[in-house]
């Protein structure tokens, strides 16, 4: 995929712009605070329509503005394609067209324009909670199988619905969300197993990649049998009194964890700084793979100070691992060119003060 002219306004700190953009990619340099990582920011709002970094919209308006405008021109294989995005600050509404025609659903947007972007934040994905790796699991599984985004769209709506009514105490109203939850909830189960039993070994050969020792463990933390709609109901009836004196649903995918193990020792607790950032990264690998093969072409890299965080060994041996991928666009930022890797051929486009030049 191609991002080839962007148009901005209203977006963060930066002065509005309208750019075309090199087919194989920038690099953006500058001092912290400019507006480099935001710039990046508005290169992958149109995969999911929010920021990469949880932002809210209003978060993402510049400051004191009325609201912004997002405009993405964009080549997915031979075929052209436009998102675009507004944003009133004053009643908060969101407007999202894609190809001219305005959008009714935000599934139907989703994934048009896909890109992987690796953030300093990622080692979360290793050491944080489990709420990042189920994050990041949706993201994934989403924007590779429409299947995957109904499924989770439909879990969601259920599990919201099922949970109103536990918090009200109303059981026989709850029960009468147990179907589709259990529906929706299998097949984003069923899903969620089959992606990590042919990811274990990839995971694996990612993280040796960057020099990384011992070996590794990539599996899924479930209850097997919620990976069949039939199991659901016993499941239920377990902790049924659990539910309503909690007033939240205690079982299901939105529960669930992605287990990373060294040695055989959980990363998240066992785990070295170094060795937590290149699991991080071989996550964002498998992200990579995962979409190209499912969408048939290489999505986009948004690399996010990311060879800053590293040390000399991991920084050369994940930009060899990037370099010999197959991918679409690069972009990455930096501050400094002495942070940039010597194998990295790109433009290079200065960022200061919110302003973006095509030269540096």
């Amino acid at each position: 995929m191609h991002l080839d002219r962007i148009v901005l306004r209203g977006f963060r700190n930066l002065r509005d712009l309208d750019h075309l953009l090199p087919p194989e990619g920038v690099v953006f340099l500058g001092p912290n605070a400019q507006g480099k990582t935001n710039f990046l920011e508005a290169i992958g709002y149109p995969v999911l329509f929010r920021a990469l970094r949880g932002a809210t919209d209003a978060e993402v308006t510049g400051f004191g503005g009325p609201g912004f405008r997002l405009e993405a021109i964009f080549h997915d294989g031979d075929r052209s394609r436009t998102a675009e995005v507004t944003y009133t600050a004053g009643n908060r509404r969101k407007r999202i067209m894609l190809d001219g025609a305005p959008v009714a659903r935000l599934s139907e947007a989703v994934g048009a324009w896909v890109a992987v972007a690796f953030l300093p934040r990622d080692v979360a994905l290793a050491g944080g909670p489990a709420t990042e790796r189920r994050q990041y699991l949706d993201r994934m599984l989403s924007l590779a199988s429409t299947d995957y985004l109904r499924a989770l769209a439909r879990y969601r709506a259920a599990l919201a619905q099922r949970n109103a009514a536990l918090r009200q105490g109303q059981e026989p109203l709850a029960r009468a969300f147990d179907a589709p939850l259990a529906a929706a909830g299998s097949e984003v189960t069923a899903l969620r197993l089959r992606w990590v039993a042919g990811a274990a070994d990839r995971f694996a050969e990612g993280f040796a990649s960057l020099g990384e020792h011992g070996p590794t463990g990539l599996s899924y933390r479930t209850d097997a049998a919620l990976a069949d709609p039939a199991g659901w109901a016993d499941a239920l009836q377990r902790v049924r009194n659990r539910d309503l004196g909690r007033g939240m649903t205690t079982i299901g995918p939105h529960r669930d964890d992605l287990v990373l193990t060294v040695d055989g020792r959980s990363l998240r607790d066992f785990g070295s700084t170094g060795q937590l950032r290149s699991a991080a990264i071989a996550l964002r690998l498998l992200e990579l793979t995962t979409i190209e093969e499912a969408r048939g072409v290489p999505p986009a890299l948004l690399l996010d100070d990311v060879f800053a965080e590293l040390d000399s060994d991991r920084q050369a041996r994940l930009a060899d691992r990037l370099l010999a991928q197959r991918v679409g666009q690069v972009f990455v930022t930096a501050p400094r060119r002495d942070e940039l890797p010597a194998g990295l051929q790109l433009p290079i486009w200065s960022v200061h003060q919110g302003v973006v030049t095509g030269a540096a």
